[in-house]
């Protein structure tokens, strides 16, 4: 069905699209080749929510050279009015003769129906082509849309013997700069950070993004998330500066709720079990303010009950080649196992080394 020339084509339009790593949320990151005479004639990525998308850009600059072409793009063409006009009515008015998309759109307002507009204008279509690699640059995108929440990944920095902080609570740092760097890439293309008061007390994070240069420009900060079930979080804190926080909490006091914005904090009640903030209310909060991916940076009680209840799609550990004891904090807080059967398998997607540590990407 598909060509080895059409590989090319599809797996350049998914490098074009890579380039939106940090930059489209909430949108999907998009790229897109124009080709004709088996010269490429146009490229385009989507940039930003609210510009051009990666078909606009890649049929400007093809201009007359797209009539006849083939259109290589990385998701199904959207055909509403959103921000931005349909870009399956711009490829139809191009006049291109074939569209090759890696995977429907799964956002309900598209599912197919770009394609179809593009049949119904004679069109030649075929969808499916690097659909993997296209799903994994948009996992987030997809999980919104499919799922009605965010695709949820859990970092953490250990050592080998499993421990993230001494007993008295010093953590920073068991990782070293090159590990560190390579975490804020990962928080980078979050649309929100997510963390708990345990995390706040302890070390007082900012939770921005730094040490990251994408093209020049300075990074997007994603929404800073606090999980505060008593609303007791220091209005000194370092994560309320410079606004953006959501502060996420069980419990509701008009008095908190005015301070906290004040210092341009929003609050949201959202009362779950035994007192604490429902977690799968917050994942669905998370996803109706177009949040694709959330980053969680916690301490081993909010972390465990991600994973207890079923809300971690992924896990980011780095393994530092130290050693801190039997006595030190463990990784997450999960009910104790009697039985083997018990266990939470994960597959591993990626282990390599970052400077002097290991990082490991599993997936629940």
């Amino acid at each position: 069905m598909f060509s080895p020339a059409d590989h090319q084509f599809m797996a350049r339009a998914l490098q074009l699209a890579a380039q939106g790593l940090y930059t489209t949320m909430p949108n999907p990151r998009v790229g897109c080749v124009i080709v004709k005479d088996g010269q490429v004639r146009g490229e385009g990525w989507h940039q930003r929510a609210g510009e051009a998308h990666a078909e606009v850009h890649a049929l400007r600059e093809a201009g007359e050279a797209a009539r006849g072409a083939t259109a290589y793009v990385t998701l199904e063409p959207c055909s509403h009015f959103g921000r931005t006009p349909p870009c399956a009515r711009a490829l139809i008015a191009a006049g291109v003769s074939r569209v090759v998309a890696a995977m429907e759109d799964p956002n309900p307002r598209v599912a197919g129906d770009g394609m179809k507009l593009l049949s119904q204008a004679g069109i030649a279509i075929a969808c499916g082509l690097l659909e993997t690699e296209a799903r994994e640059l948009n996992i987030g995108f997809v999980s919104r849309m499919s799922r009605c929440r965010p695709w949820l990944r859990i970092k953490s920095a250990a050592s080998l013997d499993g421990k993230t902080a001494l007993t008295n609570g010093a953590s920073q740092w068991i990782t070293g700069p090159d590990a560190r760097r390579d975490g804020h890439r990962w928080r980078a293309r979050a649309c929100a950070i997510l963390t708990g008061m345990g995390t706040v007390r302890g070390d007082d994070p900012r939770l921005t993004v730094r040490d990251v240069d994408w093209q020049g420009m300075p990074p997007r900060q994603p929404l800073k998330v606090v999980v505060d079930t008593r609303l007791e979080i220091p209005l000194s804190a370092a994560v309320l500066q410079g606004g953006h926080t959501l502060i996420v909490s069980a419990v509701d006091n008009p008095a908190r709720v005015e301070a906290l914005a004040n210092l341009g904090a929003e609050v949201v009640v959202l009362p779950g079990d035994a007192g604490q903030v429902d977690l799968a209310a917050l994942m669905a909060e998370l996803a109706r303010r177009g949040v694709n991916e959330v980053h969680a940076e916690a301490g081993m009680r909010l972390s465990g009950s991600l994973i207890r209840e079923g809300l971690a799609d992924e896990l980011l550990l780095y393994l530092a080649p130290t050693l801190l004891g039997h006595t030190a904090t463990g990784l997450f807080q999960l009910p104790e196992l009697s039985d083997l059967s018990g266990q939470r398998r994960l597959t591993l997607r990626d282990v390599s080394k970052v400077g002097e540590d290991i990082r490991m990407l599993a997936r629940f």
